[in-house]
C-alpha cells in the first residue's frame, strides 16, 4: 500500500485555499481547494475522494490535483488551455460548407 500523502501548508497558503474554497466563482476550483484543505487537515486522499466531496471522485483524480498543486501552486489547479473537445465547425470559418450553409438558395441550386 502506498504511503499516506500529506500536504503541508503555510498560513498564507492555507488562507488562500480557504478563500478559493469559499468564494471562487468557478465550482471546480472550489471543489479542488476543498479537497486539498481536507488533505492538509489530515484526511487521507482516498477518504477525501470517496466521501469528502459533494460528488465522489476517483482517488487518481484527487491525486492529480494534489500533484499539480505541489508542483505549480494555485496555477496547477486551473484547467490548462487546450483541454477538452476541439470545435468541429467554426461559424467564422471560410470553408465552402460554411458559405453554402449561410446561403440556402445557392445550396439548393447545385
Amino acid at each position: 500500500m502506498p504511503p499516506k500523502r500529506e500536504l503541508k501548508l503555510g498560513m498564507v497558503e492555507y488562507q488562500t485555499l480557504v478563500e478559493m474554497r469559499d468564494h471562487h466563482p468557478q465550482a471546480y476550483l472550489r471543489e479542488r481547494a476543498s479537497a486539498l484543505l481536507k488533505i492538509a487537515d489530515g484526511a487521507s486522499l482516498i477518504q477525501v475522494a470517496r466521501h469528502g466531496l459533494l460528488k465522489a471522485r476517483h482517488p487518481d483524480r484527487v491525486r492529480e490535483w494534489l500533484n499539480r498543486y505541489q508542483q505549480a501552486g494555485l496555477a496547477g489547479l486551473y484547467i490548462r488551455p487546450g483541454r477538452g473537445r476541439k470545435p468541429v465547425f467554426s461559424p467564422g470559418g471560410s470553408s465552402d460548407a460554411a458559405r453554402d450553409a449561410a446561403d440556402p438558395v445557392k445550396s439548393l441550386s447545385t
